[in-house]
């Protein structure tokens, strides 16, 4: 029998994010025994060492000036490249600080999503932050790669919050639809989630059909050895979840990333998309 892909690969790009990241991903390590691989991709504006200023001549500029501007550009390069292997070791020291002693580091060049592509083959699971680099400066949107990648691949994503602490308590948000049947499976199976406290909280009114799909959630969460509880909440998912995770204390949200939109695949399910803007804690979504 073929044994699932098991690494972990963690997306670092030198945010404030990163920190929490592989903090994140050294807690799952330790909890799956599973390898880390740390990615950190260089765009291919970044990665170019060659521009071609050669337009500007007719400009009247020297040639001594066309050959300084080259310099400048393969500096810059080499820069970004050095600023990428120093983003690597850091997360590396992070997570072998943390004990985890499977770790490799890989420089990548070119797009990040066709990256996560090219591993999904050996991933188990992907981890990235809720926001990038100019997170800072855009608090009310999402990183700029997370959609695209929740698009391009099948891997459970595992999305950061910006603080570490550690895990204990994970909700389960169940709306019956495929992602959430998925969900489920991955914890049932996954070592990760093995000695936690888990809840199924589905949003809505009490009716036969919510607390079928609850008990079945429930059974198979309990069949694999996990202490499991229910819950009915009132409202809109994306108010009522975060309420309720926010007044329980859960530590990880674990939800699909789609539900039942028909526009599914043009975008992030819009109640998935809110709740990744507004939770504080992580979010694993699973397609």
């Amino acid at each position: 029998m073929t044994q699932p892909p098991q690494t972990i690969v963690a997306l670092v790009d030198g945010s404030i994010y990163s920190a929490s990241l592989c903090e994140h991903a050294a807690w799952a390590a330790r909890r799956t025994g599973h390898p880390v691989q740390i990615i950190h991709v260089l765009g291919r504006r970044d990665a170019s060492d060659r521009h071609d200023h050669s337009g500007a001549i007719s400009l009247g500029a020297r040639s001594a000036l066309l050959q300084e501007l080259a310099e400048l550009d393969a500096q810059r390069a080499k820069l970004i490249s050095r600023r990428g292997r120093a983003i690597l070791e850091d997360a590396s020291a992070i997570l072998e600080g943390a004990g985890v002693a499977d770790v490799t580091a890989r420089l990548r060049h070119g797009d990040l999503v066709e990256t996560v592509t090219e591993l999904q083959a050996e991933t188990g699971m992907i981890m990235i932050g809720k926001r990038g680099e100019a997170a800072d400066f855009a608090r009310g949107h999402l990183g700029s790669n997370l959609e695209r990648i929740v698009r391009a691949t099948h891997r459970p994503i595992f999305v950061a919050s910006r603080a570490f602490r550690p895990i204990s308590r994970v909700l389960v948000a169940y709306d019956g639809g495929a992602s959430a049947a998925k969900a489920v499976d991955f914890i049932a199976a996954s070592p990760l989630f093995q000695g936690l406290e888990v809840s199924v909280a589905t949003v809505g009114t009490k009716a036969t059909a919510v607390e079928t799909g609850q008990a079945q959630a429930k059974a198979k969460l309990s069949a694999a050895g996990l202490a499991t509880e229910t819950a009915i909440l009132p409202g809109q998912p994306e108010t009522a979840l975060s309420q309720y995770i926010e007044e329980a204390g859960f530590d990880l949200l674990v939800m699909g990333a789609y539900g039942h939109s028909r526009i599914r695949s043009l975008m992030i399910g819009s109640t998935t998309t809110e709740m990744i803007r507004s939770c504080k804690v992580p979010i694993v979504l699973v397609r």
